[in-house]
């Protein structure tokens, strides 16, 4: 139906009525820009859940997961003003394993869905001229972006599970409503079987820039030093699925902030705990303490225990003498052999309290994310394996992943340089379900910095961190001569 044939005051009086009922039906954590304290973003996350494994792909899947552990941290260093603040909803795929969420890229923006990594630092995207298992992946097209800049150096990351080669190049990238110019990133022509799985078209890297492989300053970083963010914060929220039963192919997955924290996700104070002095690339922790009900594991001081905060990596991996010792403590668990070497398992039956300490208050993993699957018969998986790592002060002893994650609220903190953990809400889960599954967007950008290498300008933009959708409408009714009931 054509709407010049309406008044023009019955045509915006339903476009304004459309647009409040949308705002009034968003969840109240999200806000209105006017009623927010800051011009921040979130973003929410989405799950993207898989047919359930059977023993041999669950055991092919778990020594791919403990594989990727030991590639991605057992060689460091190698080829490996006004603010705002943002957010993105997430996916979680896989079962809860692997959280993306969505950014742009180029002029015009194209949004692509990205894992969101803060155990690596490079972004990455799939080239339109890779030629190696990219079949059914969206891919990065440089020449339909006019601003984008090819590079001549070679990149080229490995991980357990696969490597990604290509060059690097730069371009304007936007994410959560901020946007950096001239933002170095890698366009890989080929990357290993399995390394990514639709809708996926690469990485985000949310560590430091001494971690990097290429040497560029990540996208969060140029935004911290940019001086765009309300506080020099990235929060995540991660939903769990694993171990349900009913599960969709896509769920809601959780929400990524930056720039401030989301009150409405947890609840107390936040726990800060201070990355260790010279170990600013990784997000690192020290494990205090690590107990099976009233019973502690006994754990090295020193680097001998450092663990990294690691959104990018699913289960837990430590040192093999402490992982044995933790599953000491577990009755009927045993070690397990060809491709759960380094795991072990225990019967299902068994009630397991698992609980760490980063020098502060003691957190708690839910018995869902401990037993990672059900074996045949009554045997599960344990979600914590021993894995080589180095913990010789050139590297993390232990990776804490989303096996943990899960369980709080997770704030990583540019200065002081640290790591928080808030406990849950209660309603977080349900909160953030209510959103419903999360598809690319491209949305306002309320802040942007030039450059991600030094010398960086600052921009800012006086608009909202996010319009609704009807709104947005609505503004461009305003504008247009002529109006579509669509």
């Amino acid at each position: 139906m054509r709407l010049d044939a309406l008044p023009l005051s019955l045509v915006l009086s339903l476009l304004i009525r459309v647009s409040v009922d949308h705002a009034l039906a968003a969840p109240s954590w999200l806000g209105q820009p006017s009623s927010l304290p800051s011009r921040g973003l979130h973003i929410p996350l989405l799950r993207r859940a898989v047919a359930r494994r059977d023993d041999d792909e669950l055991g092919r899947w778990a020594k791919q997961q403990k594989q990727y552990v030991e590639a991605k941290y057992g060689r460091p260093g190698s080829t490996t003003s006004k603010r705002s603040t943002g957010y993105n909803l997430l996916v979680n795929q896989g079962l809860d394993s692997s959280y993306y969420g969505s950014l742009a890229v180029g002029t015009p923006a194209v949004a692509y869905n990205v894992i969101l990594d803060t155990g690596s630092a490079d972004f990455w995207l799939i080239d339109s001229t890779c030629t190696q298992n990219c079949d059914g992946l969206p891919v990065f097209n440089p020449s339909s972006s006019s601003t984008f800049t090819n590079g001549s150096k070679a990149f080229s990351i490995t991980y357990g599970s696969g490597q990604a080669t290509g060059t690097l190049a730069t371009d304007v990238v936007q994410m959560a409503g901020f946007e950096v110019n001239n933002q170095v990133f890698a366009l890989c022509s080929q990357i290993s079987s399995g390394l990514l799985a639709s809708p996926v078209s690469g990485l985000m890297g949310l560590g430091w820039q001494s971690l990097s492989s290429s040497g560029a300053t990540p996208f969060w970083q140029s935004l911290y030093e940019g001086n765009v963010w309300d506080e020099p914060v990235m929060a995540f929220y991660l939903t769990r699925f694993l171990n349900e039963s009913n599960v969709n192919a896509e769920e809601p997955g959780g929400v990524f902030t930056m720039g401030t924290t989301n009150t409405s996700l947890y609840t107390g104070q936040i726990d800060y705990q201070s990355v260790p002095s010279g170990s600013v690339n990784y997000w690192t922790l020290p494990l205090t303490n690590l107990s099976v009900g009233s019973s502690s594991v006994t754990l090295p001081s020193g680097s001998s225990s450092y663990a990294a905060i690691d959104t990018g990596t699913t289960l837990i991996g430590g040192p093999a003498t402490q992982v044995a010792a933790l599953y000491a403590l577990i009755p009927g668990s045993s070690p397990g052999t060809g491709n759960y070497e380094g795991y072990y398992t225990f019967p299902c039956s068994t009630t397991i309290d698992v609980t760490l300490s980063f020098g502060g208050k003691t957190w708690s993993i839910s018995q869902d994310d401990f037993k990672m699957a059900q074996l045949s018969g009554s045997q599960c998986l344990g979600a914590v394996f021993a894995y080589s790592g180095l913990g010789n002060g050139d590297g993390p002893a232990w990776i804490v992943g989303d096996t943990f994650l899960k369980n709080v609220y997770t704030v990583f903190r540019a200065n002081p340089p640290s790591v928080g953990f808030a406990t849950l809400a209660a309603d977080a889960q349900s909160s953030v379900a209510r959103l419903g599954v999360p598809t690319a967007t491209i949305g306002a950008v309320s802040a942007s910095v030039t450059g991600s290498g030094t010398g960086r300008t600052l921009q800012n933009a006086a608009l909202p961190h996010a319009i609704p959708r009807f709104a947005a409408l609505l503004l461009c009714a305003l504008s247009a001569s002529s109006f579509y009931l669509l």
